[in-house]
């Protein structure tokens, strides 16, 4: 049997249809790495600064902010590098980690979604056992299961990809390592890869939007049959619901240019992979600080006091 040679040193392409143009990239992708950073710090500095704002629904908006700060780190400057400088090169076990840190990470999202649910469905239907409900050890038991399942189902699919051999090329079509990027390059059967990849997909992202949908099927009818009860923390929710309508119509287009034959451009799939990473850390912090009055009240007083001078409260 001939022995083919498997590459460990891939060129990120991503966007290489635009020619001479690629660089001009740098511009609109700084400007939203830049704002992605500056708007999530805002955000943790405000929620972690004011005690007011140390109740469980802010404090899983500061985590959302934590998130959407960490997930651009892993890939949009070496992103930028690559449009700048054209430096395309990137190992496997680079590319393995890079992946796995972008995937883990990035479950995040929907997954503080979920424990944003949660703390709206307490809220609203058992307003007299809020608290108890969302005390730390409690709610422990619906944190720890879910941190596994994200860590197990993104673990699996990375080492599975790890093993396969890639002879069929060294070019990668995107500008990160993306786990069907990389699959698409390997030789002999990618089958159980595939199919992991589904499943990751459905147990984690679908998942989570089925019981976030239902959960707020729920919250709606207690406060359809309700009169002012729960108005306020009503209101809250839609915010949620604005976050996860725009971030999983994204993630679900970028998800499926890679599984279903489609006449979407190459450079169309790979901003739509992009945007589903970077879009909602830029998003996200701009609509909860505008949506939500205490944070944006909180935001506006750091901005015009200076931001370092927290007001306490006389007893």
């Amino acid at each position: 049997m001939e022995n083919v040679s498997s590459h460990k040193h891939f060129i990120l392409n991503g966007f290489n249809e635009l020619g001479a143009l690629r660089p001009v990239l740098f511009i609109p992708f700084s400007i939203m790495f830049v704002v992605s950073l500056s708007a999530n710090s805002l955000l943790m500095y405000v929620v972690i600064s004011q005690r007011s704002l140390h109740s469980p629904m802010y404090i899983l908006i500061a985590g959302m902010a934590c998130v959407d700060l960490s997930l651009p780190l892993f890939f949009v400057p070496n992103m930028l590098l690559s449009f700048l400088f054209d430096w395309r090169g990137i190992s496997l076990s680079g590319c393995l980690v890079q992946m796995h840190f972008i995937h883990f990470v990035g479950a995040f999202q929907s997954t503080l979604l979920v424990w944003m649910a949660l703390d709206r469905y307490f809220a609203i239907c058992t307003p007299l056992y809020y608290h108890e409900c969302m005390a730390l050890p409690r709610f422990l038991k619906f944190v720890i299961p879910i941190l596994i399942r994200n860590f197990f189902l993104n673990t699996l699919m990375v080492s599975l990809a790890g093993k396969l051999s890639f002879c069929v090329g060294n070019v990668m079509n995107h500008c990160f390592c993306e786990h069907m990027a990389l699959v698409q390059l390997a030789c002999g059967s990618t089958a159980i890869n595939n199919l992991v990849g589904l499943l990751t997909a459905f147990f984690i992202p679908v998942a989570d939007f089925v019981f976030i949908a239902a959960s707020y099927v729920v919250i709606f009818s207690s406060v359809l049959n309700s009169s002012r009860s729960g108005v306020k923390a009503f209101h809250t929710c839609i915010t949620h619901i604005m976050v996860i309508t725009v971030t999983l119509t994204i993630a679900l287009v970028a998800f499926l240019s890679y599984r279903i034959r489609n006449g979407l451009p190459p450079a169309s799939r790979v901003f739509f992979s992009t945007m589903y990473l970077l879009f909602p850390s830029c998003f996200n912090p701009i609509i909860y600080g505008i949506r939500t009055t205490e944070i944006r009240q909180h935001i506006v007083k750091t901005l015009t006091s200076g931001g370092f001078v927290q007001t306490v409260p006389h007893s």
